[in-house]
């Protein structure tokens, strides 16, 4: 059994696209490499894939939030849904 990480930090300040942000979420969460780049794998990823890290921070947020309101409402709801339906799986998030 692999011991979960204390923190991941997410930097959003160079994310110009969905696909950069898909990228970066997969390298950094540790996803396989034939995760599909789209929000039904991500669910799937982080609810049966691997395992969450303690805390998930994501920095330059709110800049993101502008840039790509679509992918930044997908994220909070995924992360937020996992934290209803798995809160002892589920990461503390925090959006800088």
């Amino acid at each position: 059994m692999t011991v979960r990480k204390d923190e991941v930090t997410v930097d959003l300040r160079g994310v110009a696209t969905p696909e950069e942000l898909q990228a970066q979420l997969m390298k950094l969460l540790d996803f396989p490499g034939w995760y599909g780049m789209n929000w039904n794998a991500f669910w799937d990823a982080i609810t049966g894939l691997v395992e969450m890290p303690l805390r998930l921070r994501f920095v330059g947020w709110a800049d993101f939030e502008l840039r790509q309101p679509f992918s930044a409402n997908q994220l909070r709801e995924c992360l937020s849904q996992m934290q209803t339906e798995l809160p002892t799986l589920a990461a503390a998030v925090s959006y800088e």
